[in-house]
Order: C-alpha cells, then sequence, then structure tokens
C-alpha cells in the first residue's frame, strides 16, 4: 500500500526517497535542516570559490553555467554575474519539440538580459527520435537522450572551454529525495540522481540502429578528467527556492505560461515552460510511480509554507492524472504516433502493484485524498 508523507504529500513510491519512523519524507527532513545551518557562511564559500576562479582564464570566461533559459537558469546567471562579479559562458540543450512562446523568449532573453554568450546544441534529430521511440516503449523513458545530453554536454563543454568552475542548480535527489542524497557542494556525481543514469549503448545500438558516434556526446567523462572540473551545486550555498527563484527571474524578463497555456496536470505555470512533448515524460512517473509534477510541486508548497497539505492533497486529486492533450499531440506528431497507439503504449507502463482497472480506467488504488489526517475546509 502505498504511504504518504505526513507533512506534504509525496508517496514512498518516489525512487530513492526514503520516510522516517515519524512518517516524514527525506525532501521534508531536508527542508527543516536548514534552520540549523549557516547560510552566511556557505555562500562566504561560495565567493571563495568565485575569487579561486575569477579571471582565471584572463579576459575569456571565468566559469560556465548549464542553463535551460528557465526561471533557475535565469537565477544562476543573476547570481553569478550580476551578484559574484563572474564572466560566465552559457551551455544548454535544445530538444526539439516545437516551443512554446515563452521558451522561444526565454531562450534568447537569458543571453540578451545578462550580456552573456549562450551555445546551444540541438541534438541529431534522426537519432532523438529513434532513441525516443525505443527508450518510451521499452522503459517509459521517452526524453533519456535529451536529459543525458543535459547533464553531460555541460560537463564536456566546461573541459572544452576551461571553464572548470560549472555551475547547476539545485541537488535534486537531496532537495526533493533520492537514493543520491547528500548534502554536498560538488556536481560530480550528477549522472547519479536519477533523471538520465547510465543506460547500455550497445543496447541502444542494437535496438535502434543508431551508432557509437551518435551517442558519443551522452558518454559521461572520465574520474580523471572530473578530477580537471569543479562542477557545483548553488542549491548547497543559497537555500533553494523554486517560487522566489521566479520572482527574481521575472524581473529579467522571464516569462510564464499565464498568458499563453494552462496545463492540465500542472498547479503552476512557470516551470518546465520550454515546450509541451518534453512534458509527457516527468508526467509517465504517474503510471509507473503513481505521482508526477502536480504532487512534486504541492509538495514544494506545503515545505514552504504556501498552502496546507489539504489545500495540497485538492491539487494532486485535481491535476496529477490528467496528461494535457497539447503535451500528447505533440509529442505524437514528432514521433508519429497516433493517440491510440500512444495511450496503448502508456496503459502498458501502469504499475498493478498501484492501480488496478475499473471500467476499462486506470484506477489509484489508495489515492492521497481518500486518507487524509484532518478536515481543514479547502479554499481552492
Amino acid at each position: 500500500m502505498i504511504k504518504y508523507c505526513k507533512k506534504c504529500v509525496m508517496p514512498n513510491t518516489r525512487p530513492g526517497i526514503t520516510f522516517n519512523e515519524e512518517g516524514i519524507c527525506s525532501a521534508c527532513q531536508t527542508y527543516e535542516k536548514r534552520k540549523t545551518i549557516d547560510w552566511d557562511k556557505r555562500y562566504k564559500e561560495l565567493e571563495a570559490l568565485c575569487d579561486k576562479y575569477r579571471g582565471s582564464n584572463g579576459n575569456s570566461y571565468d566559469c560556465a553555467i548549464a542553463v535551460s533559459g528557465g526561471k533557475d537558469s535565469h537565477y544562476q546567471v543573476d547570481l553569478m554575474k550580476n551578484k559574484l562579479g563572474m564572466n560566465p559562458i552559457l551551455f544548454s540543450v535544445e530538444d526539439n519539440f516545437p516551443m512554446t512562446e515563452a521558451g522561444k523568449h526565454n531562450i534568447q532573453n537569458i543571453s540578451e538580459a545578462f550580456g552573456c554568450d549562450l551555445i546551444t546544441l540541438k541534438p541529431n534529430i534522426s537519432a532523438q527520435k529513434k532513441l525516443m521511440r525505443y527508450t518510451f516503449e521499452k522503459y517509459g523513458k521517452p526524453t533519456w537522450y535529451f536529459d543525458r545530453l543535459i547533464y553531460t554536454y555541460p560537463l564536456l563543454m566546461a573541459k572544452k572551454f576551461n571553464t572548470p568552475l560549472l555551475v547547476y542548480g539545485e541537488n535534486v535527489s537531496y532537495e526533493y529525495g533520492g537514493s543520491d542524497c547528500f548534502d554536498t557542494y560538488s556536481a560530480r556525481g550528477i549522472l547519479k540522481n536519477g533523471v538520465a543514469s547510465d543506460m547500455d549503448l550497445d543496447e541502444l545500438i542494437e535496438n535502434t540502429g543508431v551508432t557509437r558516434k551518435e551517442l558519443e556526446l551522452t558518454v559521461a567523462l572520465s574520474e580523471k578528467e572530473l578530477d580537471e572540473l569543479d562542477p557545483i551545486y548553488i542549491s548547497y550555498f543559497i537555500p533553494w527556492d523554486s517560487f522566489k527563484n521566479y520572482e527574481i527571474a521575472k524581473k529579467f524578463g522571464f516569462q510564464d505560461l499565464k498568458d499563453e497555456w494552462r496545463r492540465s496536470h500542472h498547479v503552476e505555470d512557470f516551470d518546465q515552460v520550454d515546450s509541451r512533448a518534453y512534458l509527457v515524460h516527468p508526467w509517465l512517473k504517474y503510471p509507473k510511480f503513481a505521482h508526477q509534477f502536480a504532487t512534486d510541486y504541492a509538495s514544494r508548497m506545503v515545505r514552504y509554507g504556501l498552502i496546507t497539505r489539504d489545500e495540497a492533497i485538492e491539487l494532486v486529486r485535481r491535476h496529477d492524472a490528467f496528461l494535457d492533450p497539447l503535451c500528447v499531440r505533440d509529442f505524437c506528431e514528432f514521433l508519429g504516433y497516433t493517440k491510440e497507439e500512444f495511450w496503448a503504449i502508456v496503459d502498458k507502463l501502469y504499475n498493478t502493484e498501484y492501480f488496478e482497472k475499473v471500467n476499462g480506467s486506470w484506477k489509484l488504488k489508495n489515492p492521497i485524498w481518500e486518507n487524509k489526517c484532518t478536515k481543514e475546509s479547502l479554499t481552492l
């Protein structure tokens, strides 16, 4: 039976998450630990790191930032360039999907607003489609290739441009619960966070027809090569807050989806705004692990004190199961599926430990709204 965190709405089905004896998830425990951290001291550690690398390449770049153009990317560039006086180069990966208007604006804006050079990788579309179809149908992970590049490409480019200080945002495993849950500034282990973990390249080559050369950018740096870099998580040095990052990003021209698209399976309009088709992947956590982005964000909102747990439960009830049809449309058009073919593949991904079929539809066996601990009135 699924168990839910007593503080937020995160289930114990999230890969790598743990619960203590009181029934509190590791992400909530991590958030509570913030009260014991000397953040002034940690910020000074970040300043010292910047002092170490500032001007290390003369008038050229002295750090690199992995960006998407999103709210967190805007926040990181503001921090590193405007507040800490670094000269960053930005590295991004575009997924080749049709972009939202907000996504088009934001990736241009992050270069223009901060006056930074931006190098963007657009992956081999032919290889991307072959790999997406295979990893979607076999593992329910259609964007593995793209996600893998998001992590490997900045590391490869930081080495190429001699910018050892490579900046990432939050440590996903530590902030939100995961198997690689360590409070560390070093992002050397970023490929272990579960988002884009290793896949057998021989299997991919044999089953998709892509070549090893086409997969070369997905190969992680060796330990010796990593020793030449100093990749960091900003969330170690500064309390990470998605909503505060959003407010700062808006001051520099970041656009959300408020006037463009209201997504049925999201509870906010400012995260993962770049493309519609990509959002199929994070939603697929729902049939596999009985929660998705709505649960993730509702849990953050509870931790940040923005809503009550009962309000979060209602958000999960309204949004978690309902993948937006525009995401399905763009995804199917890109890969050549019919909607019937798409949903037939998804149907096979449902975990029968958590779901049962009732009148031809999948129903969550133990939904959180049937397990509420309080009778708090809902205000949403």
